[in-house]
């Protein structure tokens, strides 16, 4: 058991179909949260949600499919992790939204948002589909309806991206949204978002964009101009445009954020992204260093660490386009994290379709981010 003064934690490894329980709380029907990560086929298979809802039956339930499933200082070989907390006075409310392709999400998420009471709220954490919706309007939303600190992913599918799924007090959907909102004098929360991509070319304008779909630059077709500079590479996309990510500002003085591409389309030469591309921003092209993607990872635990020896819950959402580039090496950067962070913080994420999390200089607002590693380290005083 990890037992600190106050929170208490114990992980489960789903191994050859069967639970392993790593850790046990004194007991296990006083659990507050679960979280709970996997592998679409084993996420959305029911009885893993019915074992888990018998052994704690008064706890949220919350998590998503995933590609890659992340437990301690390492990416596990488990098909499901899950991580149960029972907090000391802390209290742990779960809303969620379903929605439809088509809706408005960033008035759904506003809703959802809202929903929840103001008053001794200290932090919220969201997890959504990763294929059906806009995560840029999903993180408009929750700005526009809360200036609380907001943090999370978008669920993944491996490298497939086919299908994602989300669970929240039930079995796996797709095409929802759940929050948790953590409340409690107690509670110190802690965040952090980094990439660690080296900029290269030239500075461009998006001179025409709609939503994601990326356009022009510099008044020239995106995905011509893409192609140009991919050289090799170019012959792969889409997939090889997940080791070429775009880096785009509103203006010099704004911090930049990563998007992610996800497909292409040869008739109209645009690019579609992970989030929104506005016109008017200025754009660059990014590539892989690992050394740098590593370095990254364990700046994002600097900012995220608080100066607490109790036990804590570190809740890592990294990117799928960092595991790809960085393969075997991808250990490396959860080695990073969980020697900054230390041995008191229990960590478990996943790896996702897009992270979401404040930039440090703006904590009220939260941004949707990709190919990042984004931590959020949730201690009780």
């Amino acid at each position: 058991m990890i037992l600190g003064d106050n929170m208490q934690i114990e992980t489960l490894l789903l191994k050859n179909n069967v639970w392993e329980i790593n850790e046990s709380l004194e007991n296990s029907l006083a659990a507050d949260l679960v979280m709970v990560f996997g592998d679409t086929e084993e996420f959305v298979r029911v009885e893993h949600y019915d074992y888990l809802r018998n052994k704690y039956p008064n706890a949220h339930i919350a998590g998503c499919s995933s590609s890659g499933n992340i437990m301690g200082a390492g990416i596990s070989e488990s098909k499901l992790v899950a991580t149960a907390v029972k907090f000391d006075t802390a209290k742990v409310i779960l809303k969620r939204a379903s929605f439809e392709i088509g809706d408005a999400i960033e008035s759904i998420s506003k809703e959802l948002a809202g929903g929840f009471e103001q008053s001794g709220l200290k932090h919220l954490f969201v997890l959504a589909d990763g294929l059906n919706l806009n995560g840029s309007d999903l993180v408009n939303g929750f700005n526009r309806a809360t200036d609380i600190p907001t943090t999370g992913g978008l669920a993944g599918d491996g490298a497939r991206f086919e299908q994602t799924w989300v669970m929240a007090d039930g079995y796996a959907q797709q095409k929802i949204i759940v929050a948790l909102g953590f409340y409690g004098d107690s509670l110190s929360v802690g965040s952090g978002c980094y990439g660690g991509w080296s900029e290269f070319g030239t500075f461009r304008n998006i001179t025409k964009s709609k939503a994601n779909v990326l356009f022009e630059l510099d008044g020239r077709p995106a995905l011509d101009l893409y192609k140009e500079y991919l050289g090799e590479y170019a012959s792969d996309l889409p997939h090889s445009g997940l080791r070429f990510p775009l880096s785009i500002r509103k203006d010099s003085d704004s911090p930049e954020v990563i998007r992610t591409l996800l497909g292409i389309n040869e008739e109209d030469k645009s690019i579609i992204f992970a989030g929104n591309v506005p016109e008017g921003y200025t754009a660059r092209l990014m590539k892989p260093n690992i050394e740098l993607l590593i370095e990254g990872a364990g700046a994002a635990a600097e900012i995220a660490k608080i100066q607490n020896e109790k036990t804590a819950l570190g809740l890592v959402v990294s990117c799928v386009g960092r595991k790809l580039v960085m393969s075997q090496l991808i250990d490396e950067e959860l080695e990073a994290v969980a020697q900054e962070l230390g041995e008191n913080v229990q960590l478990t994420g996943f790896y996702s379709y897009g992270e979401i999390a404040p930039f440090e200089s703006d904590l009220k607002n939260c941004q949707l981010h990709n190919q990042t590693m984004t931590l959020t380290v949730i201690y009780e005083k």
